[in-house]
């Protein structure tokens, strides 16, 4: 990770790149006798191969072009290729745009993006720190900063800003839509990092990079604080991560319970509207809101719409995990074959995963307020106003905009209240009436059994037809059992002859002799 971040050239970017995408590969399967962890794995790996051939081809384009791979060269001389076309498939295609939507590709596989986002779920399969460090608060985050640090090359690609705009708005909203009625307590926070790196795109989208960049600075205090907690929980239940299988256990977890709060109210963007108080979340998330709504690009109302949509769930999902976890009558208990954990058994965890909890608690609280004016300066009275200044040249939000993410926040939390404190019985009951948006939204929108349809099964038939038709009928056919089978028939009835009897032998001869000369009279071959 050091060595991507550090880089002055988008050759060590490749190599940092491919290092953590071989860290992050190893460590989901780190359970190597779990085939489901194998398969995640797997799935991790030839998903972001996908992503990174775009990148690699955005490289090999940018050293064409530039003839460098250096940032200062590339950067310094982007301007004057701005508008430059060349020929494809009969069109003249922008060379820049071209070179930006190829690096956007290898920043969708690493960043979990709508289409390359399958197997960041699955990867909540490796351990949970693993999950917290890597896949919420660093190798997801490469992505946006790719793209933030690629940004004078992508100012002068209007059009690939359009497209990192519209998929990460859309990624920040269909993941928040999934995870509505996850039942896994990890599987809620991975499409939480899903829908929130879908927003730190589409800030950078409408060229709100400093924004951008805040909120993966701020969301890595947070999510990894809710994924640690969430951690807590699964060791204290003894790896139950069934939250069906849960609740009640804000006394028997009082720390986790304060720890997990803080993290959902940072998620949420608690705070006080027009003043500089709130967590983390209030400052990052609600400056690419308004950033959106003012930003004068394409796209840039569709983002602002679809992630105010995103507050609401994410404050909606946030909080129906909280609540299924810690409040009600505890769900969980030994089964009749004796699986399960009994309540009176689960105990806090140890201080060795609670001080952690307490380090990432207090950048949850307070990063956002101490570094707003580092990544979007001062401005209008408040600190997370500057963001939205840097897209519009001065301060022009209406206050219903600064105050919609705040009563998203306010109406998600009243709804997950509703449904799971003042009436729990009523998510059971609508759940059983299996509704085809439940179903739909639960089933992930579908998109792996997709890919399944799409390239797996055509894959497999692919290579059922190559092994049976190609390799068995026609190659084996021929050579092992053919050419191969008659020399190897040949040379058995060769080694038969070879007994090591000398009386045989002699006879042998012998009948040859008889043979000759009998051959040569017949033919008249002694004339």
């Amino acid at each position: 990770m050091l060595m991507l971040v550090t880089a002055d050239n988008f050759l060590q970017v490749f190599f940092g790149w491919e290092g953590v995408g071989l860290a992050s590969y190893l460590l989901i399967g780190f359970w190597y006798k779990k085939p489901s962890a194998n398969a995640a794995a797997l799935k991790a790996f030839l998903v972001n191969r996908v992503g990174d051939f775009g990148f690699t081809l955005g490289i090999l384009a940018i050293f064409f072009t530039f003839g460098s791979l250096d940032f200062d060269t590339v950067f310094a001389h982007a301007a004057a290729h701005a508008g430059q076309t060349f020929a494809f498939a009969g069109m003249q295609v922008d060379v820049l745009t071209t070179i930006c939507l190829l690096l956007f590709m290898g920043a969708m596989g690493k960043s979990a993006q709508l289409g390359l986002h399958t197997w960041l779920p699955d990867a909540m399969e490796g351990p949970t720190p693993v999950s917290a460090l890597i896949h919420a608060a660093t190798m997801v985050t490469a992505g946006v900063f790719l793209v933030c640090r690629a940004s004078p090359l992508f100012e002068l690609a209007p059009a690939a800003l359009t497209v990192v705009t519209v998929v990460g708005a859309s990624t920040a909203f269909f993941a928040a839509t999934v995870g509505l009625f996850q039942n896994d307590i990890k599987r809620v926070i991975a499409y939480s990092t899903c829908s929130q790196l879908g927003y730190m795109f589409a800030a950078a989208g409408v060229s709100a990079y400093n924004a951008a960049m805040f909120h993966l600075f701020t969301h890595a205090f947070f999510k990894a604080l809710l994924f640690l907690a969430a951690g807590s929980v699964i060791v204290a239940l003894h790896h139950q991560q069934d939250m069906r299988k849960m609740g009640g256990l804000r006394k028997k977890l009082p720390v986790t319970f304060a720890m997990m709060l803080i993290g959902n109210l940072a998620l949420t963007g608690f705070g006080i509207p027009f003043t500089p108080i709130g967590t983390a979340g209030f400052f990052s998330k609600d400056a690419i809101i308004n950033a959106t709504f003012l930003a004068q690009v394409p796209a840039a109302h569709y983002a602002f719409v679809l992630l105010t949509v995103a507050a609401l769930m994410t404050a909606f999902y946030s909080w129906r995990q909280f609540f299924m976890v810690f409040y009600g009558e505890y769900r969980g208990g030994k089964d009749a074959h004796g699986h399960g954990v009994a309540l009176a058994d689960v105990h806090e965890t140890p201080r060795t995963m609670l001080i952690p909890l307490g380090v990432l608690a207090f950048g949850a609280v307070f990063a956002g307020l101490a570094f707003a004016h580092v990544f979007i300066g001062e401005g209008a009275g408040a600190f997370w106003r500057g963001a939205v200044m840097t897209v519009a040249g001065e301060y022009a939000a209406a206050w219903w905009v600064e105050l919609m993410p705040f009563l998203m926040m306010l109406c998600g939390f009243a709804i997950a209240y509703y449904f799971y404190i003042a009436k729990p019985a009523l998510p059971a009951k609508l759940a059983g009436q299996r509704w085809w948006v439940h179903t739909f939204l639960y089933n992930k929108w579908y998109f792996d059994e997709l890919y399944d349809f799409l390239f797996v099964r055509p894959a497999l038939k692919l290579g059922r037809l190559l092994w049976k038709g190609l390799d068995g009928a026609i190659i084996d056919r021929l050579g092992p059992d053919g050419v191969a089978a008659r020399v190897q028939d040949g040379a058995r009835g060769a080694v038969r002859l070879q007994s090591g009897y000398v009386n045989q032998y002699a006879f042998a001869m012998l009948a040859g002799v008889v043979i000759l000369t009998t051959w040569l009279w017949v033919t008249g071959g002694g004339s």
